[in-house]
C-alpha cells in the first residue's frame, strides 16, 4: 500500500530516540549511548535519581552510578573508567597530579551542580550547641580534649572526634576549611560512610563526628558553626561557614552525550530533583 509523500519533512523527536521522516522514508535511529559515573557517596542517589528522570525522556541513554568516594571516582576519571566523576570537593587551584592526594589535571572541566553543608553532629544529650572554627580545631587536633572545657559540665569525659575515611570528598572539603594545616588527631574513629558517622555518634555520648547535612537524622543534633546552624537558606546565603559546590566532572570537553546530561542537571527539572537532597545551584 503506497504512501502520499508530503511536500516537507517532518522531524519527530520522542527524548533521544530520534524518528526522523524524510519525505516519508525513516531514518535509522541512533546507537544507544551509555555512560559510567562514579565518585562521592553523598551524591550517590541523587544523581540516580537525575539518571532515572533523565532516562524517561531520553531512552536511548542509559546512566550507570557508582559512589564509592570522591577520590575513587577521580581515579576511575584518570584511568579512563569512568565519563564522569562525582566530587564533593575540587582542590581550589586544579594542578596536575597523579597522586591520590593531589589535584585534578588542569585540561579537567568541572561542573558545579549543587551546594552541601558539612554539619557537625554530636549526641543529642550533648549540652553543647555550637562551636566556633577554631575550637572545632581543637577538638579534631586533640588540642582540646574533654568536653567540661566547652560545656562546664562533667560526665561526658574525653572527647572522640570521628572523621571520614581517606579518599572521601567531604574529608577533604572538612579538612580545608576547618583544619587547614594542622592534623586530625590520629585517635579519631574513621567512618566509611555518613550513616556510619550518624550510627557513631547515636551510640557514643563524648562523641563528635561531621557528614554532609543531608545526612542529619533525628538520632544525632547538629551544632551551629560560628553561630549558624547548617540549613538551605544559610547554605543558600554562604553564611554557614562550611558551605561548598558538590561538582561533575569530564576529562577535557564534555561528548554531545555527556553535555546533554550536564544540561539536563542544570535545567529547572533537574535542579527541582537537586533541591530534594541539597541547595541548587540555579
Amino acid at each position: 500500500m503506497s504512501r502520499t509523500i508530503r511536500p516537507a519533512c517532518r522531524l519527530i523527536a520522542l527524548a533521544s530516540l530520534l524518528l526522523a521522516v524524510a519525505c516519508g522514508e525513516p531514518v535509522a535511529t541512533p546507537e544507544p549511548v551509555y555512560l559510567r559515573v562514579a565518585g562521592g557517596m553523598a551524591m550517590g542517589q541523587l544523581i540516580e535519581e537525575l539518571a532515572a528522570a533523565y532516562h524517561e525522556q531520553s531512552p536511548g541513554v542509559s546512566i550507570e552510578v557508582t559512589a564509592p568516594g570522591t577520590q575513587f571516582g577521580l581515579d576511575a576519571l584518570r584511568a579512563g573508567e569512568v565519563d564522569l566523576a562525582m566530587a564533593s570537593w575540587l582542590p581550589p587551584g586544579s594542578r596536575e597530579s597523579n597522586s591520590s592526594e593531589g589535584g585534578i589535571d588542569p585540561r579537567w572541566q568541572r561542573t558545579a551542580f549543587a551546594r552541601d553543608g558539612i554539619a557537625l553532629v554530636v549526641h543529642p544529650s550533648n549540652p553543647v550547641d555550637g562551636l566556633g572554627l577554631l575550637q572545632l580545631q581543637d577538638l579534631y587536633s586533640g588540642r582540646l580534649d574533654e568536653w567540661v572545657a566547652l560545656s562546664g559540665r562533667t560526665g561526658l569525659g574525653y572527647v572522640q572526634p570521628v572523621s571520614r575515611e581517606e579518599g572521601s570528598g567531604t574529608r577533604a572539603a572538612f579538612e580545608a576549611l576547618v583544619m587547614g594545616e594542622r592534623q586530625v588527631v590520629p585517635l579519631a574513629v574513621l567512618a566509611v560512610s555518613d550513616q556510619a558517622v550518624v550510627e557513631y555518634v547515636a551510640g557514643h555520648r563524648n562523641a563528635i563526628g561531621y557528614v554532609a547535612m543531608s545526612a542529619v537524622s533525628a538520632e544525632v543534633k547538629a551544632l551551629k558553626v560560628e553561630g549558624e546552624l547548617p540549613t538551605v537558606d544559610s547554605t543558600s546565603r554562604g553564611s554557614y561557614p562550611l558551605t561548598h559546590e558538590l561538582f561533575l566532572v569530564t576529562a577535557g570537553p564534555p561528548s554531545k552525550a555527556l553535555q546533554a546530561f550536564l544540561d539536563y542537571l542544570l535545567s529547572p527539572a533537574g535542579q527541582q530533583i537537586v533541591g530534594q537532597h541539597f541547595r541548587r545551584i540555579k
